[in-house]
């Protein structure tokens, strides 16, 4: 079927105009095709024009493998000359590109729901009725909460038409800013480095939050018993180490034994809150302090429990799940304020 916006001369690009249905059916296209994070609204704005500018990208460069497995097929092969450079405009010939994408049944649509804010509410309760976790289920719930809001699908507005399951989009290649490097999907941002998906992978992991979210939980796990204090410098929390050195890990303040093992982190982390300013130090062994990056604008937060007082190591297992460096100490203080 023939695109609408498929027509012979015509350009979309950047505006400030009103919505065009032009504008509106291609954020479909793109939203579907995983280039577009959020918003159907036919305005061409900036996130629009990032978004055709790394299919773009994709076009021109895409690999078929990523670091988790290979694509279904690669993207540059959809191209035939007809993209030459990343612009960040939609034409006739990129259009004609995204009509073949679309068509090709090696490509899977990202799925969206007839009923978004219910699937939403399906999602949160079987997480929450999880049983035998290997995590502290409040954890792992602030962190649902940091990723992706504890949404699964996005939510129309008057202003969006956007249904599509939540995508977060990195951009970790520095010399590259319109390559995306890895897509996070669902409630859990189960994440891919290649894409397109496969169709499995669809099937399984975006229409079964339970699977999403079990990448979460295992991934929690492996900072824990892996990246917190291992034994070489790339598998250390440094907070941890400045604050408790390199004891063994513990799991909980409560023995395995009580039935607040690992299930009463809200009040503990509510017992002593702790206020982080620009001049905080990141950890008793150093002098640096919480400096506003790409990411994270902020430079104090408010109100964030102590993590050295909670007894557990789940606040530097946290920290992991996102990295190292200044912008992993924000990820921190923000799950750690969204647990109480």
């Amino acid at each position: 079927m023939a695109l609408v916006y498929r027509r012979s001369g015509l350009v979309l690009k950047r505006s400030s105009a009103a919505a065009d249905p032009l504008v509106k059916a291609l954020q479909q296209d793109l939203r579907k095709l995983g280039y577009l994070r959020s918003g159907i609204d036919g305005g061409f704005g900036e996130g629009t024009e990032r978004a055709v500018r790394a299919l773009q990208f994709d076009l021109l460069h895409a690999v078929q493998r990523g670091s988790d497995g290979a694509a279904p097929v690669t993207l540059r092969e959809f191209n035939r000359e007809r993209v030459t450079s990343v612009t960040g405009t939609l034409d006739e010939n990129l259009a004609g590109c995204i009509e073949d994408i679309l068509a090709d049944p090696r490509v899977p649509a990202l799925p969206r729901s007839d009923d978004p804010a219910r699937a939403n509410r399906e999602a949160f309760a079987s997480v929450q009725s999880l049983v035998g976790l290997r995590v502290p289920r409040p954890f792992l719930l602030a962190i649902l909460l940091q990723e992706s809001g504890g949404l699964h699908f996005r939510i129309p507005t008057a202003a969006s038409a956007d249904d599509f399951i939540v995508v977060g989009l990195d951009r970790n290649d520095q010399g590259n800013p319109d390559h995306i490097t890895s897509r996070g999907y669902g409630i859990g941002q189960y994440t891919l480095f290649h894409h397109p998906p496969r169709a499995e992978e669809v099937e399984t992991l975006m229409l079964d939050p339970v699977r999403n979210v079990q990448r979460a939980v295992n991934e929690l796990s492996e900072k824990l018993e892996r990246f917190v204090n291992g034994p070489t410098p790339g598998q250390q929390a440094d907070d941890r180490l400045a604050e408790f050195g390199r004891g063994e890990l513990r799991r909980c303040r409560f023995e395995a034994s009580d039935p607040r093992f690992m299930t009463d982190c809200v009040r503990c982390a509510g017992e002593a809150l702790v206020d982080i300013s620009a001049t905080t130090p990141l950890h008793p062994r150093t002098t640096e302090t919480l400096q506003p990056t790409k990411y994270h604008g902020e430079t104090t937060y408010a109100g964030v429990p102590d993590r050295s007082k909670l007894g557990c190591d789940w606040p530097y297992a946290v920290r992991r799940y996102n990295g190292s460096g200044v912008n992993s100490y924000h990820y921190q203080y923000q799950v750690l304020q969204r647990l109480v």
